[in-house]
């Protein structure tokens, strides 16, 4: 069972849980309330020694991947002024369900979703958090490696001169997303926290700006999944309370301002990407936006190097999308075990060989933007910080000129509602086979 350390700026030491769950609250409290003047205790696993800068690395890094190859498609379905709309609002929701999610977090003294699940609804929410965590992350780290999967066969085509694929073994993607899985994914996968990241969660960053400014030079999926792609590419919630931990100097309004960063960083990139991406080639745009511009000049040595720092980019986020997935795993299977390093490896072992295996079955990434992005990421980003609020945090709690428990509700309302109407249109899609081939190979 883990044991949550006490910090109160001088003093540390350790406080027994009671039933898994920290007994006294954080110092500082998100929301303002009534206060006798004294600070309270605040809870962590451990000393975090992460700084503010690697944190918002890591989160931005966890925000950032594949959706972002298909804003420019989602544009070209809505128009520009309905899609800045859609995503502005999308982005501030999500910094609102974080600051749900830290309060909820700092009332209990817990950091750990699962455990939230727990403190709210007992072993049914602790083990319906880890489920959903896990399939949301299971299918991000997917639709990370189904890029490499269609774009490194590509790039190496280009390196070595060829105008179509040959056949040989190096062009194949399925062998290839187990080479960069065994090679480069596992190693950054083993780390033992998740702050060691910080440093190539930076340069995957890079990347992705040099893929920005590269779009920007060069100057329909179905409405149905416009929304959802939009929620997919803003959900960080799997890793706010990891990154929370690790954090140096640790409050909710540090890290809220951590979340706040880099969402606005992301939603910076994204409206660039998409608008730079759309005005190029307008209902010309395919869900995967690589492969629009392949199609001016597959040799180019520009559309080269930015197929490379996508590569790139996306390779180093699966490492960090990874590290919610094992310790849900751990939650769930082994809460009361210590860190240990067979465990620890075994697991990252047999993520990256289901999302290997899923990602050469699956033809289409499209199907996984659309299916994650309609039922997890709504849960994660409404649904769960929601009920988490409504559950943990007490009313004296709240401030006394408003009452965010009503909002908190109207959040979890809003996200059963946008589950059930990206569920139906994508179903209806699906049954009167009006998809288009754009996002299959």
């Amino acid at each position: 069972m883990e044991l949550q350390k006490l910090s109160n700026g001088h003093h540390h030491g350790f406080v027994p849980l009671e039933n898994g769950i920290p007994r006294a609250e954080e110092e500082e409290e998100m929301l303002p309330h009534k206060s006798d003047g004294t600070k309270k205790p605040q809870f962590t696993d451990f000393e975090g020694k992460t700084s503010f800068g690697m944190s918002v690395f890591n989160l931005s890094n966890a925000i950032m991947g594949s959706g972002i190859l298909g804003l420019s498609y989602a544009m070209s379905n809505t128009g520009i002024v309905l899609f800045i709309i859609l995503l502005t609002c999308i982005a501030c929701l999500s910094s609102y369900s974080v600051h749900l999610l830290l309060k909820s977090a700092g009332v209990v003294g817990i950091r750990a979703y699962e455990q939230l699940g727990f403190r709210a609804f007992g072993h049914p929410g602790k083990i319906a958090a880890g489920v959903i965590i896990t399939f949301h992350n299971i299918g991000a780290m997917s639709s990370y490696l189904f890029i490499v999967k269609y774009e490194l066969p590509l790039v190496i085509q280009a390196f070595l001169g060829l105008s179509s694929n040959t056949g040989d073994w190096f062009l194949n993607g399925n062998y290839l997303i187990i080479i960069v899985s065994v090679c480069v994914i596992l190693p950054l996968a083993l780390m033992r926290q998740l702050g060691y990241l910080g440093y190539t969660s930076g340069f995957s960053l890079t990347c992705m700006v040099f893929f920005l400014s590269s779009v920007s030079d060069f100057l329909m999926m179905d409405t149905a999944y416009t929304i959802p792609i939009l929620a997919f590419a803003f959900v960080c919630h799997p890793e706010v309370l990891p990154i929370y931990t690790e954090l140096k100097n640790a409050t909710k309004r540090r890290m809220q301002g951590i979340a706040n960063v880099s969402i606005m960083g992301m939603f910076v990139m994204y409206l660039l990407t998409a608008i730079f991406g759309y005005l190029t080639f307008y209902v010309n745009t395919e869900s995967e936006l690589l492969h629009t511009y392949s199609k001016v000049d597959p040799l180019d040595t520009l559309i080269l190097c930015v197929r490379v720092a996508v590569l790139v980019a996306v390779t180093l986020t699966v490492p960090v999308v990874l590290f919610p997935i094992r310790r849900a795993i751990l939650q769930l299977l082994f809460p009361e075990k210590p860190f240990h390093w067979a465990r620890h490896i075994t697991i990252a072992l047999c993520l990256l060989f289901v999302v290997n295996v899923l990602v050469i079955i699956v033809p289409n990434i499209r199907d996984i933007f659309g299916i994650i992005g309609a039922t997890t990421a709504p849960s994660l980003i409404f649904i769960l910080p929601g009920l988490f609020y409504l559950r943990i945090v007490p009313t004296e709690q709240e401030p006394m000129k408003s009452r965010p428990k009503i909002t908190a509700a109207c959040f979890t309302a809003m996200g059963f509602i946008f589950m059930s109407m990206s569920l139906t249109f994508i179903i209806i899609d699906w049954t009167t086979g009006e998809k288009r081939a754009g996002g299959g190979h």
